[in-house]
């Protein structure tokens, strides 16, 4: 009789893989509450957090056959509670949260295309939010960041003080880190 508590991580998957529960049984037993306290520390809803974890291990068993692990079960199973955190942000319309907390960590290969369509996604929710920022905070922040023109050269374009198109490059930064989070815009600003 096989001890499936000494199986590496990597048997207990060719065993899943073969339909065999017991091995099953080990990976939850062996990651269930890592995953939850990983998913309740970005989400701080108990029940959101248990209903992630339960998803991810129901998607393993249902999927058993087709599962082709790169690297390790823990980084893939890390992996997809990740993603299923992410799907709630963007659900609940709450991206701004979660990048606030400044937690977020995880390598992801940049031509994944996961990858690029959330980084459309906060691109689009950073483009809204400057949208709607009032026209002149607007005008000025867009001359600044896209256009790289300098104080000066706004507050002569606009002819208005040098001090106005200050603040209202202040008050524009302060609305975006307020809106965004200050992780999503610093990377937003390194990407310009």
């Amino acid at each position: 009789m096989v001890n499936y508590s000494t199986c590496p991580d990597n048997e207990l998957i060719l065993l899943l893989k073969e339909g065999n529960d017991a091995a099953f049984r080990e990976i939850y037993l062996r990651y269930d509450k890592l995953l939850y306290l990983y998913a309740y520390k970005k989400l701080r809803n108990r029940e959101e957090a248990k209903d992630v974890v339960q998803d991810v291990f129901t998607w393993l068993l249902n999927n058993r056959t087709e599962i082709y692990l790169t690297g390790s079960l823990s980084g893939y199973l890390y992996k997809a509670v990740l993603h299923k955190i992410f799907d709630i942000f963007k659900h609940k319309g709450i991206i701004r949260k979660y990048a606030e907390s400044g937690e977020y960590h995880i390598e992801i290969n940049p031509t994944e295309t996961d990858y690029l369509i959330r980084e459309k996604d906060i691109a689009a929710l950073i483009e809204r939010e400057i949208a709607a920022m009032p026209s002149k905070m607007r005008e000025i922040y867009i001359l600044k960041r896209k256009n790289f023109l300098s104080t000066k050269e706004i507050a002569e374009q606009l002819r208005i003080s040098e001090h106005t198109v200050s603040t209202q490059l202040k008050r524009a930064l302060k609305h975006l880190r307020v809106k965004l989070g200050i992780l999503v815009y610093i990377l937003w600003i390194m990407k310009m």
